[in-house]
């Protein structure tokens, strides 16, 4: 059983490096990929945890893109995930700093944007629960911690998602700018969970056969959004624009309730261990 798709403390997830390793050791994986968003640091936390527990551990990353349709003045977010089998090239590590600044810059922007609002949300709290890598994620546990709201979903839906009343863009790179830096920096660039397109048939298709081109080289195809019916149409597409399937739980913790490390929610992922086979044999060439 393997898990390519997992996020920690370092980022969004609620589990440390350290207990993530130990429940991947509990439930019997024999590989993990820690791939939070713009940083390495949980990675690299869990490198002696997973080498005492005789884990495969594989460096990834998690990037949030912007694609552009002819003529459109707001891109659509596409998220990337990049794995680095030998690590990461330098000019690589350089380049995430500048996305961990865009970062910095769109929470202070989100928590002014909660207090006009009239919210108590401050970002000395939020960099206290999220460290150097906070989000949204982090913002809505404030809201539900103070009672604004119920639950995280709920703050989503009303304040923080895309038609939220106070969310803010945060500048990110060209999807193309994506793909060609992970490759630069000596990794494999796959589409992150293809479903959230929220483009069907022949429209989704036209999307990933443009990322193709763009020289994406994988599509996860096994995800906890992911019912029979899209991993089946994701195999198929695939195959057809000479992908390797990826894929994992997408694993965050309490931060997704349902979600469980390598199995997904009600054991809807199971990833074949040919999957990591396959980016194994790209990585050496």
């Amino acid at each position: 059983m393997i898990d390519l798709h997992t996020h920690t403390t370092a980022s969004d997830g609620t589990f440390s490096p350290a207990q993530l390793v130990g429940e991947a050791n509990r439930i019997g994986l024999d590989a993990l990929a820690i791939t939070d968003h713009d940083t390495f640091e949980g990675y690299e936390e869990a490198r002696a945890e997973a080498q005492k527990a005789d884990l495969a551990l594989i460096c990834g990353i998690e990037l949030s893109t912007k694609l552009f349709a002819p003529g459109a003045t707001r891109g659509k977010t596409v998220h990337l995930l990049g794995y680095f089998l030998s690590g990461p090239g330098q000019e690589f590590l350089e380049w995430i700093k500048g996305l961990q600044q865009a970062r910095h810059e769109r929470n202070v922007r989100l928590a002014a944007r909660l207090q006009e609002l009239g919210f108590d949300i401050r970002i000395e709290e939020v960099k206290e629960l999220g460290r150097s890598m906070a989000g949204r994620p982090h913002f809505a546990r404030l809201m539900v911690d103070k009672k604004y709201v119920q639950t995280t979903q709920e703050a989503f839906d009303k304040y923080l998602d895309e038609k939220g009343e106070a969310y803010v863009d945060k500048l990110e790179p060209a999807l193309a700018e994506g793909i060609r830096m992970i490759r630069e920096g000596g990794g494999i660039a796959s589409l992150a969970h293809p479903v959230r397109l929220n483009r069907f048939g022949q429209q989704e298709e036209d999307l990933i056969r443009q990322m193709a081109k763009m020289g994406m080289q994988a599509i996860e195809v096994y995800h906890s959004d992911h019912s029979d019916r899209h991993v089946e149409r994701y195999q198929f597409l695939a195959q057809r624009y000479k992908l390797a399937p990826t894929g994992g739980s997408d694993f965050h913790g309490e931060n997704k309730l349902g979600v469980e490390l390598g199995t997904g929610k009600n054991r809807n992922v199971s990833v074949p261990k040919k999957v990591l086979d396959r980016l194994r044999s790209m990585a050496r060439g």
